[in-house]
This record gives structure tokens, sequence and C-alpha cells, in this order.
């Protein structure tokens, strides 16, 4: 039968030779190709394409079936031989192995499996069998290891993409080994691929290169400057290499290059006037580097230019009124530059093309009063905060297909025009008014129109009157610093998607509304500190699994605590109200109840229960904070803000600041300033491993428990100012790690246990005003403390004191092992009184007294991909290199 079928087969190509048409494809290949689809499973989101389909499903299993009509299969027109498989976004899933039935087909010379889900399997070596092939892709495919060099030597190759498999890796000598070898090559990507070189500068000698991209590659060392020239490149990607150096060349005018990509490297120098010959030049991207002097005017000259992003550098000088001539520019972005003069609004608002235009953080004077005969362009972004504006810019009364409007940090006094409120009210995103002198709204909705609003940020400014409701759509919302009065209303409620509520520095008033508790599930950070709430604590109703930052400090609040805050495990700072066990909170590192009027005795059970304080990896420095992501689509142009969280905190008996402005998305960090050593200390960042409990300036009693020596990680201990009695535990010697230890202003009796002394990082030590008796303990750290250290305990005697010891020195015992256990009931009940301004609650990132100042960045993304379709599966900010 198999003969019969075979010579069948032959008649029907002989008779398909002699009439000119193609023949049909080979047994052995259609085999081959069936086999192959039978070694992987078929599952929609193994590709990340919205175009996705399994191509294979449509090839049939009949013996007469030619698979040159196959979908993704091409064959040769002479001989009917496969020579072509493209089976991009085919849903395919599972593990290419090295004796696949895909290498029997010896004739291949095109083969793309983009975007199928490969289960991190290794590129088989067996790629040596297809000798013929020139186009090799296998982007987005989830390969790993290393890239095996028998790919290396396909010396017939002009295409090879191996990109965004983020666990491929590259030899160190493989660039070299790709320039020698593959010296056909029109188009080399190895985006994301781990390569960890130097860039050879025999790569210069690939002189039919049309496109290179190699992009988050992790290459160093210096870029060479002969690719610059290479003849024939249109396409040059290197960005997010940020250890790459390098200069840009004088350029001539018979360069072909068409996009230019060096953001997020370390290139430096200015940019060369001859950047102007670059006639084709469509997309020029050099943000977040090192570039400096002033922009050359000869940039006018790149009539095809789309996007010109600049920002982030330290650019100098005056915008060149040439800009004007880039009719066809789209994107220009020159905000975060040292950009200076007087700049006519009307000089970018002949592009008529343009929908994104950032300009803030430099030091211009923007002139807003366009000519009359002006024909606006359609924005999208429009950023143009810190510009010495005075007031509301009148062409965006037309303006109706915003998503991003920045006006933040000018001189903008007065109220908010009515018009401002049918400005984009369909597409805005963001809203930024921020750092003005705005002092109300002119008839102020009930609701504000924007209905897909996620960020809208009014603080510091002058506000007055009650609150402004943001739409239900909101995620982030901050009108703090301002003067706002009333109460909340109900309506707050309804904001079931907000992961950041801000009403912190108002004078509102009322009780805080019940219904808050049920906005748990979405929340992040709730601050409304410094105002005049009163009444209690809302119930957390929900899960409350995002909260990490609460703050009701400086209020009138009164009550516990709510027992369902021990649902939110990933708070870092929390008030505890209960003596119930079950507030274990296993990621809290740092908690501030300084300044308070709290009566009890101290929570020890719950010490024991800070799993975060016992055991820290300190390995990886990590800092406090986290990335929250709105929903937003993959192809979204909106740029989301950051927040800074700048919090003073008491430590060491100084008042000590950290400080860190974070990145984007919306990117939570904290900072702290801290009382260290007497001095203010600004801290950028707060590590993650930084562990601290203040609970100082409080009405605590009772003794201070051995179980306190159990928190082993502990930086800083501060219980001052309270009414502790009873000996200070010698397990305190325990906490190897402490640097700073204040026991002052209590009632403390007994000796200073000389274990202490062996606490080698120990800086700032006080534990004065008490009642202790004997000696000092001397040696290493303690030889370091002043006399006020030790101040108004009548019987302490030995240096730095004036007061001999005589026989007493040699007679002190160190305290019993069994002196503190078990004697507490752990009955506990932290109340808050209304008393001055420490009264209220603190609920913070990090410990003390806490002072949040905000930052707020925007900035827009846009996802540019020559030739390729946006996808799924990158990353939703499409950042722009």
């Amino acid at each position: 039968m198999h003969f019969l079928v075979s010579l069948m087969m032959f008649y029907l190509i002989l008779a398909a030779s002699s009439s000119g048409v193609q023949p049909l494809c080979h047994d052995n290949e259609r085999f081959a190709l069936l086999q192959f689809k039978e070694s992987f499973i078929i599952n929609q989101f193994a590709s990340g394409y919205p175009s996705a389909y399994p191509k294979v499903s449509r090839w049939k299993l009949d013996q007469i079936s030619d698979c040159c009509n196959w979908d993704g299969v091409e064959c040769n027109k002479d001989n009917g031989h496969v020579i072509g498989l493209d089976l991009n976004s085919s849903c395919l899933q599972g593990i290419l192995n090295s004796n696949s039935s895909l290498f029997h087909l010896a004739h291949l010379q095109n083969l793309n499996l983009d975007d199928n889900d490969f289960n991190s399997s290794p590129i088989p070596t067996s790629f040596r069998q297809l000798s013929r092939l020139t186009k090799l892709s296998l982007s987005f495919s989830v390969f790993s290891g290393q890239i095996p060099s028998e790919i290396l030597e396909l010396s017939k190759l002009v295409f090879l993409d191996l990109s965004y498999n983020s666990l491929l890796k590259l030899q160190k000598s493989g660039l070299t080994v790709i320039a020698q070898n593959l010296t056909n090559l029109e188009v080399l990507n190895l985006d994301k691929v781990v390569i960890s070189s130097n860039v050879p500068n025999i790569l210069a000698n690939l002189s039919s290169l049309t496109n290179l991209s190699l992009k988050e590659c992790d290459l160093h060392g210096e870029f060479p400057v002969g690719s610059f020239g290479l003849p024939n490149l249109q396409l040059l990607h290197i960005g997010f290499n940020e250890y790459l150096t390098g200069c840009l060349p004088e350029f001539n005018s018979t360069s072909p290059l068409v996009s230019l990509r060096l953001g997020s490297t370390n290139f430096y120098g200015e940019l060369p006037d001859s950047i102007g010959n670059l006639k084709s030049l469509v997309i020029f991207t050099v943000r977040y580097c090192n570039f400096s002097g002033e922009i050359p005017s000869s940039l006018g000259n790149l009539t095809n230019l789309e996007v010109l992003l600049l920002q982030s550098n330290r650019l100098h000088g005056s915008i060149p009124r040439s800009i004007s001539r880039l009719v066809n520019l789209e994107i220009l972005r020159l905000h975060d530059n040292d950009l200076s003069g007087t700049v006519e609004l009307e000089l970018f608002l002949r592009l008529n093309n343009l929908f994104d235009l950032e300009l803030d953080g430099n030091n211009i004077s923007l002139l807003t009063k366009p000519s009359t005969n002006s024909t606006f362009p359609k924005l999208e972004v429009l950023s143009i905060g810190g510009c010495d504006l005075g007031e509301f810019p009148e062409f965006l009364r037309i303006q109706d297909q915003l998503k991003l409007l920045d006006l933040s940090g000018n001189k903008i006094h007065g109220q908010v025009p009515k018009w401002m409120w049918n400005v984009s009210i369909e597409t805005l995103w963001d809203l930024n008014l921020g750092n003005n002198f705005l002092t109300g709204f002119d008839q102020l909705p009930v609701v504000l129109p924007y209905v897909n609003l996620n960020n809208l940020a009014l603080d510091s400014n002058m506000l007055q009157g009650s609150l402004p409701i943001p739409p239900p759509s909101i995620v982030l919302y901050s009108v703090s610093n301002n003067k706002m009065t009333g109460e909340i209303p109900d309506l707050i409620c309804n904001l079931s998607l907000i992961n950041i509520l801000d009403l912190s520095s108002n004078n509102l008033s009322g009780p805080l509304p019940q219904c808050l508790g049920n906005l748990s599930d979405s929340l992040t950070i709730v601050d409304v500190q410094d105002n005049n709430f009163h009444g209690t604590i809302p119930r957390i109703r929900g899960e409350g699994k995002e909260l990490k930052l609460i703050d009701f400090s400086q209020n009138h609040l009164q009550g516990r605590v709510p027992r369902s805050l021990a649902n939110c495990t990933k708070l870092e700072v929390v008030n505890l109200g209960s003596s119930d066990s079950n507030f274990k909170f296993p990621k809290l590192h740092i908690i501030d109840l300084s300044n308070n009027d709290i009566s009890g005795k101290l929570p020890y059970e719950h010490f024991q229960n800070w799993k975060a304080m016992q055991i820290v990896n300190a390995k990886s420095l990590k800092y406090m904070g986290e990335i929250i992501t709105s929903a937003m689509s993959a192809n979204s142009t909106v740029r989301m803000p950051s927040i800074n969280y700048s919090i003073t905190m008491i430590n060491k008996g100084t008042e000590t600041n950290y400080e860190k402005v974070p990145d984007c998305p919306i990117a939570i960090d904290y900072s702290i300033t801290m009382i260290n050593k007497g001095t203010e200390t600004n801290y950028e960042k707060v590590p993650d491993f930084l562990i601290a409990i203040d609970l100082s300036s409080n009405r605590f009693e009772g003794e201070i428990s051995e179980v306190v020596g159990n928190l082993k990680e502990l930086d800083l201990l501060n219980i001052s100012n309270n009414f502790l009695t009873g000996p200070i535990p010698f397990t305190l010697a325990n906490l190897i790690g402490l640097e700073s230890l204040d026991l002052s202003q209590n009632r403390l009796s007994g000796v200073i246990p000389p274990q202490l002394a062996e606490l080698t990082f120990l800086s700032h030590f006080n534990v004065s005003h008490n009642r202790l008796i004997g000696p000092i303990p001397h040696g290493k750290q303690f030889d370091t403390f002043d006399n006020s250290s030790f101040s108004e305990n009548p019987e302490l005697c030995r240096n730095p004191l004036t007061k001999k010891c005589g026989n007493l020195e040699d007679s002190v015992l160190p305290p019993s092992s069994s002196h503190n256990s078990n004697q507490f009931s752990f009955e506990f009940g932290w109340k808050v009184v209304a008393m001055g301004y420490g009264c209220g609650f603190v609920f913070g990132a990090v410990s003390g007294q806490i002072v949040i100042t905000k930052k707020y960045g925007w900035f827009m993304k846009k996802t540019f991909a020559i030739g390729q379709p946006t996808r799924r599966r990158v990353n939703w900010r499409g950042r722009i290199n």
C-alpha cells in the first residue's frame, strides 16, 4: 500500500512539473512537520500577540494532504522542499529537543518561532543541521541557558533575532564570534539577552548590517565609534545598558540612520552639530544619559523626525527656535535638564502633529499667549510644570484629547476656572495642579467630571472650602497641604479603585467616615494626619491586604485601634490597640508611637511576634516602599506619578531626615529624617533592614521585659520619657547590632548590666534621669559616652561621672536571668487623648514623629516598534530608550 501511495505521489509531482503547477511537498517533510506538531500542546496563553492563533491546528493527517498549502509553511516552487516555516504566535507550548523532527527539514531557509512558550528549555545544538538557514527568529519564546555556538556557525544567516529571552546568555566572546562568522548579517537583535561584555571593535566590520539592537544586555565599556558609521545601518538601539559609555561621532550626510536610541546609557559629551546631517532620522532618543552642552540648532534640519527624547541630561542654554521646523514631530521631551530662557508656547503649537510636549524640570519661562491665527495641535500629554506660568493657558479650552496635564510648580494664582471642568473630560487620566497658589474653585462640581481620571494632585496650594470629590476611576488622590475645611463627604466611599488617599495638613474636621474601612482591599496608603478629625478609627471590613502606611496622627481621635487591623499583614508600621496576640505583622520593621499620650504596660507579647525584627537578610539591599500599578492597557501612553515620603524620626537623641525621590510608575518609597547623635541626618533611602522601635514620650509603665532581647536585628530602641520601673534587663546585650539605646527619663533602678559593654555598634546611649546605682561599665563603646548619658542618677559612679565607686564596684553582680520573666499579664489598652500637637495615632512607614512631604513626578511613555505589532508581553510602561 505504501508503495502504491508513493508511486501515485511520484506521478502527481511529475504531472505537476510538466504542467507548470507547483509540486507537492515531500512525504518525509510532511511527516516531520506532523511529528513536530504532535510534540507540543496548544495553549492560548503561550503567545502574547492579540492576533495569535494555533496555525498547526489546521495541519491534517491524511495521506494526500499537500503540506505546502499548510498555514505557516513555504515550499520551493521548483522542487517542493519546505524552505520556510513561520509559526510565530502559534500558541505552542512545550520543550524543543535536539531530536525534534524540525531538524529533519534540511532545506529550511527561513524559521520563525517567535512568541511561543518553550518552557525555558535550552536552544538545541541540532540547529547545526539547518545549514541553509538565512533567517532565524526565536524572540519572546522563553528559551534559557547559553546560546549554542552551533547557531553562531550558521554562516548563511542574514537575519538573527533571539531577543526578549531574558534567561538566555551569550558567551563573553560571542559578539566577536558573530562578527567573524556571520559576515552576511543584515539584522542582529539580541535585546535583553545577557551578554555582560564590551562591544568589540570588530562589530564595525559587519558592513551589511541594517539593524543592530542590543538593548538591555548588560554591555559595558566604550561603544566603538566606528559602529555609528556602518554604511547601511538604519536602526541602532543600544539603550538600557547603564555601564556602556561613549560619545556621538561626527555624522556625514550619507548616513541612512532612521532610528537612533541610546537612552539610559552612560553616553556623554555634547550633541554634535553634525546631527543635522541625519536627514532620514525618524526616532532620536538619548534620554537619561550624561549629555551636556546646548541643543544644536541644526536639529531643525531633521524634518522627518517624529520622536526627539532628550530628557534627563545636563543640557543647558535656550531651546533653539529651529525646532519649529520639525513639521513631522510627534513627541518632544526636554524635561529635567538645565535649559533656560524665555520660550513662546507658539513655537511648539506650530507643530501640527505634536501630541506629547514635556518641558518641566528646567529653568525656562513659558509665554502662553499664542497669536489668534494659530492652529493648535491636539495634545495628549502636556507637562509644563515649573515653567513660571501665572495663569491657566487659554489654549487648553479647546483641548479635548489630553491624557496627562501637569501644571504643577508654577505661580498660578486664584481660582481654578470653570472651563477647566470641560477640558478633555473623556480622556484625561492624570491631572497635576500641585505646588501653585490656587485658592479655590469657580463653581466646583460635586464630583469632578473626568470620567477616566486615575491621578489627581492638588497638594501644596492654598485651596479653601470643601473637598473636591474625584470620579470613581481615581487611583491616586492628594489634596494635602491646603486649607480645606468641612467633613469628608460620604461620596468618597465610592472610590473603589483608590490606592493612595492623602488629605493631610488641612483643616478638615468631623468623624472619619466608617465606610473608609470598605476601601481597604484597594488602599495602600491612607494619610489624614494634621487635621481636626475626632471620633474612632474606621474598622477594616476587608482583608486590608495591601495597606502599607496609615497615618492618623495630629488629630483628636480616641479609642482603640480596631482588631480588624490585624488582617493588614503588609503594614510596615502600625499602632496597636489591643493585647490580642493575633497582631503578628510579619513585615513590620519600624514602629513609632512616640509623642502620644498612650498609657498602660508595654506589649511584650507582640514583641515576640514581630519576626521581621528578629531575622533580617541584609545581604540583599532593598529599600522600603513598593510599586503600585494601576489598571492600564499595554499600549497606554499615560505616565504615572511618583511619590516620595520624607519622614522625620527621633533617633539617637537627634532629629534625622531620610529622603528619596523614586521612579515611576506609581512608586512609593519611604524616606526619613532621624534625630541621630544630636544631629539631623538625611537618609535618601530607607533600607528594608532598618529595624527601629520608638515608644518615647508616652505614659508607659511597668518593667522592661527580657523578651526585648529577642529582637536581635534591632538598630534603634527608644523608650525614653515614660514611667518605666525596675532594672535594665541584661538580655539587651543580645541586640548585637543595636546602634542607639535611649532609656532616659524613666524610673529605672538597679545597675547598668556590664554585658551591655559588648554592644560594639552602640554609638548612642542614654540612661539619664533614672534611679540607677553602681558602677558604669567600661571598655569598648562605653568609654566613648560622656556624662550626659548618665546624668541625674545620684547613685551611679565611675567615669565619666565624677563620683567614685569605692568597694561597691566589685560587689555588683549581673541581674538574675529570671528576674523579668513571666510577670506581665499582657492586659494592654492604648488610648489616645487630645493633648496638643502630639496627640493622636501615628501610623507611618518609618518610626518616629512623622512629617510627610510628597514630590510628584509625572511622565508619559509610548512604545515604538518598527515592523513589530504591540505585544501583550511588553511591559505596559512601554519604555522608549
